[in-house]
């Protein structure tokens, strides 16, 4: 089926996007909101942690989920390595951790020092206090794409620490900045 009328189009080439064709992309792809977490791993006896907003379900059966994350990134290469790591949603209120853990050039020692948390069971991945569920999986594959890596990995524990109520609402990220549900 064609669609008339004029579209709103830019063409490239995906093999050498100009500055111009990355920024419009970004700016395109941020009109979608999109769930805060944070993706944690230990490697080498010490936490590694970051804010995600590139994540999905991948399969109920077996419980399966995916992180996009910068390739060049210490979470990057920690989660790689370790093989092991937790997912925790974020509320609405947790924003200074999002923020926090978001920040370029965070401290190696200390990262969660300021942050609520306590350990999976399953990995010993840091799962933050108050998130509105985790998730901890063993990483089944990790994919290459562009500049980030794909990690899935099985689902071997979850839970959720926060109650709920009506006017709880997760974190989201949306045209560049954190956003949240407001109740009606």
């Amino acid at each position: 089926m064609e669609i008339a009328g004029p579209l709103d189009a830019q063409q490239f080439s995906p093999q050498a996007p100009t500055r111009g064709d990355i920024d419009e992309y970004r700016r395109l792809s941020a009109e979608q909101a999109a769930g805060v977490g944070i993706v944690s791993t230990v490697w080498r006896g010490r936490d590694y942690a970051a804010t995600v907003s590139a994540y999905l379900s991948v399969s109920y059966d077996p419980p399966t989920i995916l992180v996009s994350l910068y390739e060049g990134s210490r979470i990057a290469q920690a989660v790689a390595a370790s093989g092991r790591w937790a997912l925790t949603l974020l509320s609405a209120d947790q924003r200074r951790q999002a923020n926090w853990l978001a920040s370029p050039g965070t401290p190696i020692e200390g990262l969660l020092a300021q942050v609520p948390f306590r350990r999976g069971p399953a990995t010993g991945s840091a799962v933050l206090e108050g998130g509105l569920a985790y998730f901890e999986a063993a990483t089944t594959v990790v994919h290459e794409a562009a500049t980030h890596l794909l990690v899935v990995g099985e689902v071997v524990s979850m839970g959720s620490d926060a109650s709920w109520h009506s006017g709880k609402s997760p974190l989201l990220h949306y045209a560049g900045d954190y956003r949240s549900i407001k109740a009606q």
